[in-house]
């Protein structure tokens, strides 16, 4: 795959949870019990796997994950970063304070990214709103634009799971494509349909719904309350009341032998399957530890699920329709 003009593994690095904790008011966004020195280690370790891609957000730790990213890449001009404005922070409080929409607060969130990240461009700089109107979203991409042409971004695009939204950017030159939710949990022929005619690239968070598809929770889980995966949210469904959600682990559980087909652990079959779905994906599994990113990375070398295992997955698989597009 190309991006950016370099050739790259269509998979990358996702960086929320490197980020620790964080808060709105007193309600968790990030991840307990994250230790940076190992953190630095696990994007050393997709580093060396080949991966060059990077997703982060000033947000993601009220800008923990950024620094970190900047602190461990000031070597690694060839590492692609993704990162995404929109929403006000504060760093020393670690908080989340209020959406940005408007155009002016465009380059100064840019520029607040380039300090935390140690350069002088984002790869991939991406709109973090995402149900956005339309309307109000444009002069942000704009503004991105104008920012582009000063050098200060290589390209940019919308974390959105609403296609019109992604239609309605591509003929700006600088907008490279989206990021939007999709795993086996959560399939979204819609949004895929539109990146393919567009042409565009397609970021996927939660390829691995939030970790319930490394198989690693079951039903005597129960995620602690500083955890964001303890709270419920109607956007995300992998956990209810702070457990797994059944209905899940059923489809997990129904799925496991095919997922592990020809060795590949439960993590690696999740993205393989989205390998399968579309040239145009790239998954951004998240990776706390260098034992995560390595068994992430390695996804790679088994490539997609094969038609067959694809098919035998869809009979088996008793998910939710689409439905109309929302944020997820």
């Amino acid at each position: 795959m190309k991006l950016l003009g370099q050739d790259v593994i269509p998979m990358g690095m996702g960086c929320w949870a490197i980020g620790g904790q964080f808060y709105a008011g007193s309600t968790p966004h990030g991840f307990p019990n994250v230790d940076d020195a190992e953190s630095k280690r696990a994007i050393r370790a997709t580093l060396d796997a080949g991966l060059r891609i990077f997703d982060t957000a000033a947000v993601y730790g009220a800008g923990h994950s950024e620094r970190l990213l900047g602190e461990t890449l000031h070597d690694h001009p060839d590492a692609i970063i993704v990162s995404k404005l929109g929403t006000a922070i504060d760093e020393d409080a670690r908080q989340v304070l209020h959406d940005e929409t408007e155009a002016h607060e465009v380059i100064p969130a840019i520029e607040r990214s380039l300090r935390r990240l140690n350069r002088d461009h984002v790869d991939v700089m991406l709109l973090h709103l995402n149900a956005l109107p339309i309307a109000k979203a444009r002069p942000i991409f704009e503004q991105m634009e104008v920012a582009r042409q000063a050098g200060k971004l290589c390209s940019y695009g919308w974390s959105t799971d609403f296609p019109e939204s992604a239609a309605a950017m591509a003929d700006l030159d600088g907008f490279i494509g989206i990021e939007h939710a999709m795993n086996i949990f959560l399939d979204v022929p819609s949004i895929q349909k539109t990146v393919a005619e567009n042409k565009m690239i397609a970021l996927l968070r939660s390829p691995l719904a939030m970790g319930l598809l490394t198989g690693k929770y079951d039903s005597s889980t129960v995620m602690p309350e500083t955890d964001v995966r303890s709270v419920n949210n109607a956007k995300r469904d992998y956990f209810q009341d702070a457990k797994p959600a059944e209905a899940h682990l059923r489809n997990l559980a129904a799925i496991r032998e095919l997922l592990q087909t020809d060795g590949r652990s439960l993590a690696q079959g999740a993205l393989c399957w989205l390998l399968a779905k579309s040239e145009w994906n790239i998954p951004v599994p998240g990776a706390r530890t260098e034992e995560q990113a390595i068994e992430n990375a390695g996804a790679v070398s088994f490539g997609p699920l094969s038609k067959d295992v694809m098919l035998h997955i869809e009979a088996l698989v008793n998910r939710m329709p689409e439905g109309p597009a929302r944020a997820r």
